[in-house]
């Protein structure tokens, strides 16, 4: 089918060639695509000087060119294709014409990556564990692209915290021995793609190009390298997205095609950072506003999400990702901070394309019942239900885990908070798509965060591997890297052994030194035996109420049970298992996982203080 469809007002034309201009693309987004999606519209992005002043065409049964649209910027047009049932891959030309001049560029469809859902788009799910890491703070792999000339940011210094030090991804490639034998199955990196900004690019958070995988990381290529090496291993693969923002100096913040692009304001305008806007009945609509359309900085503009564009924009380069890279699971940066009407579409987006597809949403707030609000939830009256999975959890960080090892027992406080907490799963469908975790790259390191007190720490890290959700261990927290978030940049240290004539590398176990060795080993321990535990991955969660400091709870399915306790004083207690008669009958021992030997059921056991008993029930 051949449909010419003329883009902008008509033009007075001479009929002179001296006028005609042939058509210069910057770039078309996507970049490509494929064929035998199931859905087959495609809406192409043409960036270059007066795209919207000339008229297209396809001439390929492949192909149907349904509409095209100029955009408010002349430098922009959308085209909105069909990609015909069966269509093979292959070259498509998308022919163009201004007056006399003509022309045509080349788009790609390609065939698509075979194992879906089983070799890419797995998800994410409570039987894997999150490995999470900055890939400029973690190893540096190849020190020809620590610099880029054609950057804006050509800062190199290990010494500061806020300029980059030149980790990439072939740093976190050479490391995958050391994640797998942790026993992380799953990798999170923050976000990867271009951030060609004047300074602050460390962290990967003001994306400048989403179909560029920054250079200074080995750019696409290298991204691919390392997917194929990490699903080889039978490991998955998490990108960290982000929908809500920008970077200022992204090509189309600086040229927007379109005046509502972004959320613009009068004057620049801050979000309030407020979630309880969106959820208070008696909100200010004015705030609620605020919070939504809000930029998230100066350096991050606000991408307009309710723009039919914008939204085709982000989609489709979600969808993009996982079959151009094998992505196997989402983290949304900021999510609480999107149009969450977007959000359902883009979730509903991949879990069409990807059916097992996983996506988990940071949902920094304060209260169960509003972060609950942002994903899939049992709450009625509220004026939008999520169709998000998981989201990090928050609440058991600051109201869960945090309180249980820093706080006296009381009858609301010290580890009460941490069961309280718990104890309010009842409003998510399913709170086991929730990611836990004791710190990240925006939150005081947990070493610190528990008073640098080891023993305290490995409770901690025994309650990560154990309760329920998806765990996730921030980089460097099992060799004891410590820092307090003020600012952020004191808990993005780089990984000691990382980069060549670190004088300690604790990537080798030559390297950890003292108690380095034993959290190490302890993280490791308990990680590979929950690989092989039904219980701890997929099984049910019963707890008991804390008594006396101490903390009591069992995973458990048909084939395996696993008692925890946790002693949250520094004194020993006395546990009677007795007490658990539910969960203990049928069973006549309990062997501790970290190799501490087995004890009777028939006895009462001495639980040292600062300790945590990970046992294996058996008959």
């Amino acid at each position: 089918m051949n449909k010419n469809l003329l883009l902008g007002c008509a033009l007075l034309f001479s009929g002179s060639a001296a006028f005609a201009q042939k058509l210069q693309l910057d770039g078309v987004y996507p970049t490509n695509w494929w064929v035998n999606m199931k859905n087959p519209r495609l809406q192409l992005l043409l960036r270059g000087k007066d795209a919207a002043k000339y008229t297209y065409s396809i001439s390929d049964p492949r192909v149907q060119l349904q509409k095209a649209t100029p955009a408010e910027n002349a430098n922009y047009a959308f085209l909105d294709l069909v990609v015909k049932p069966g269509a093979k891959p292959g070259i498509v030309k998308v022919n163009w014409k201004k007056g006399p001049e003509k022309g045509s560029f080349d788009y790609e469809l390609k065939a698509r990556r075979g194992g879906k859902g089983t070799r890419y788009a797995q998800g994410v799910r409570s039987e894997d564990f999150i490995y999470f890491l900055m890939p400029d703070r973690f190893s540096n792999g190849d020190y020809s692209n620590d610099r880029v000339a054609h950057y804006k940011d050509q800062t190199l210094n290990r010494d500061s915290m806020y300029h980059r030090h030149g980790g990439d991804l072939q740093g976190v490639m050479n490391h995958l021995d050391y994640i797998q034998d942790l026993g992380a199955t799953t990798v999170w990196l923050t976000p990867v793609l271009e951030n060609d900004m004047p300074n602050r690019t460390e962290h990967g958070y003001a994306i400048t190009n989403h179909y560029q995988v920054d250079e200074r990381y080995g750019g696409n290529a290298a991204y691919l390298r390392l997917s194929d090496a990490i699903h080889q291993r039978g490991m998955k693969l998490i990108q960290d997205a982000v929908p809500n923002h920008s970077g200022l100096w992204n090509w189309f913040v600086q040229d927007a095609p379109m005046k509502d692009w972004l959320h613009q304001w009068p004057s620049y305008q801050q979000t309030n950072y407020k979630d309880q806007t969106l959820m208070d009945p008696y909100a200010a609509p004015k705030e609620a506003r605020i919070m939504e359309k809000g930029w998230f900085t100066h350096q991050m503009p606000d991408m307009n999400e309710g723009n039919p564009y914008v939204a085709n924009f982000l989609i489709q380069h979600a969808l993009w990702s996982v079959e151009a890279f094998g992505v196997d699971g989402w983290r949304v940066d900021t999510y609480i901070y999107n149009d969450l009407n977007f959000m359902n579409r883009w979730n509903a987006a991949l879990y069409q394309e990807y059916p097992k597809m996983t996506i988990f949403g940071e949902t920094w707030v304060h209260g169960v019942a509003n972060q609950a609000y942002f994903v899939k939830n049992n709450i009625s009256n509220i004026p939008i239900k999520s169709n998000l999975l998981g989201a990090t959890d928050f609440q058991l960080l600051f109201y869960g885990i945090q309180p249980a090892l820093n706080q006296a027992f009381g009858w609301t406080e010290g580890v009460n908070k941490l069961y309280s907490t718990l104890a309010n799963d009842f409003l998510y469908q399913d709170p086991m798509n929730n990611v836990v975790f004791l710190d990240n790259h925006d939150m005081t390191r947990a070493l610190s965060s528990f008073g640098e007190d080891v023993d305290k720490l490995k409770v901690g890290l025994g309650w990560l591997l154990t309760t329920r959700g998806i765990p996730q261990l921030y980089y460097g927290t099992e060799v004891l890297m410590k820092g307090v978030s003020n600012p952020d940049g004191l808990v993005r240290g780089d990984f000691p052994g990382g980069w060549k004539g670190d004088s300690l590398n604790k990537f080798t176990a030559a390297g950890r030194i003292g108690r380095e060795a034993e959290v190490h080993n302890w993280v490791k321990t308990i990680a590979n035996y929950r690989k092989a535990s039904t219980a701890l991955k997929t099984g049910a969660f019963m707890q008991y109420l804390p008594q006396d400091w101490v903390y009591t709870y069992f995973r458990y399915d048909k084939n395996s049970t696993v008692m925890v306790i946790m002693n949250t004083s520094t004194d020993e207690k006395t546990v009677d298992p007795h007490y658990f008669t539910e969960r203990v009958a049928g069973f006549n021992s309990a062997r501790s996982i970290t190799g501490n030997g087995s004890m009777s059921l028939t006895e009462k056991w001495k639980v040292p203080g600062k300790s945590i008993w990970i046992l294996e029930l058996g008959k």
